[in-house]
């Protein structure tokens, strides 16, 4: 495992790239949003290629932070309804960046921000201050993510959090997989499989209705692994539900290379989506990568029917995420 400065914020600030290699896979993130900039893991024959989207050089995810390439997102991974949310009867606002909503964390989320690092056993930590009303969020907030890399080469992602005030927290990684190779062309031939029979139907803005809504006979079904396509950016209601350990909840894979990415989580949702929205500019084009963020459910604080997101003081926030790679 090594570090090596990967550039350099405009205010001076350096940024960092940490290496992971072990069991076949090289992972390589930066102190900069967490951001997971490369994925290397082999193919049937052996050959290892990159499979998650990302820039060679700082400046791309400066020029173009909107699409969260690879990043830890927060502290509200995915959406809350016009950008804010009541507490303990008091009411906060929140940046609304994805209007009327607020996306990933408002305009300058956990992305955006420069962690500090320490090496672990076969990986590294990643810690954060997030101040009181930082964002508009409530509650200093102390959180840590952990990447580590097991024998077999798969990726675990361990978070944790603690506040000193009533708060909402909702932690993912933003990566954008495609298995035939970063920059190899569309992924919307990728099969993926999602143990889920029910999603959260979402209105025009794309906040969930309330409702949870059978797969079954609808697009949305990936009970038995199909052809991704595209068109999806939905929240899926995993059947195991929330649980103490991470259980395999999904499979993604490329019959060409034979690569095979499963996810095991903790989290009692996976966000679906194909991207097809990316930025002009980019040198990837709509549908080049696949993203399954394991989550917590869209507003869920103002969903009191969805699983709860609120942290209290004294608690531990905990979620974990484990990457396997086969071939």
């Amino acid at each position: 495992m090594r570090s090596e400065l990967f550039g350099t914020l405009p205010d001076g600030t350096p940024v960092h790239r940490w290496t992971l290699e072990r069991g076949g896979t090289r992972i390589r993130v930066l102190t900069y949003g967490g951001i997971i900039q490369s994925a290397e893991v082999p193919d049937r024959s052996g050959r290892r290629e990159p499979v998650a989207l990302g820039f060679d050089a700082l400046q791309g995810y400066l020029d173009h932070p909107g699409p969260y390439f690879g990043a830890l997102v927060g502290r509200y991974a995915n959406r809350i309804a016009d950008a804010g949310f009541t507490l303990d009867g008091r009411a906060y606002r929140l940046a609304r960046n994805n209007a009327p909503n607020s996306l990933h964390g408002g305009d300058t989320g956990f992305d955006k921000r420069v962690w500090e690092a320490a090496e672990v056993a076969h990986g590294v930590r990643l810690s954060l201050v997030s101040a009181d009303g930082d964002e508009g969020y409530p509650g200093r907030l102390a959180v840590s993510a952990t990447y580590t890399l097991d024998e077999a080469g798969g990726l675990r992602i361990a978070y944790e959090a603690r506040t000193d005030a009533p708060t909402v927290v909702n932690l993912t990684n933003h990566t954008y997989w495609n298995l035939a190779g970063a920059g190899s062309g569309g992924a919307g031939g990728h099969e993926v499989r999602i143990d889920a029979s029910r999603f959260t139907p979402t209105d025009g803005t794309q906040i969930p209705t309330g409702a949870y809504e059978d797969v079954d006979g609808t697009r949305f079904d990936f009970r038995a692994a199909r052809k991704v396509g595209a068109g999806i950016d939905h929240n899926y209601v995993l059947d195991k539900g929330l649980t103490a350990e991470p259980v395999e909840v999904a499979e993604l894979s490329d019959a060409a290379s034979g690569r095979v990415l499963t996810i095991a989580t903790t989290e009692p949702g996976l966000q679906l989506y194909t991207a097809d929205h990316f930025d002009e500019g980019l040198p990837f084009a709509p549908g080049d990568g696949v993203a399954l963020e394991t989550q917590h459910f869209p507003d869920s604080p103002n969903r009191p029917e969805f699983p709860s997101t609120v942290l209290r003081p004294g608690e531990v926030y905990r979620s974990e995420t484990v990457y396997g790679f086969r071939r």
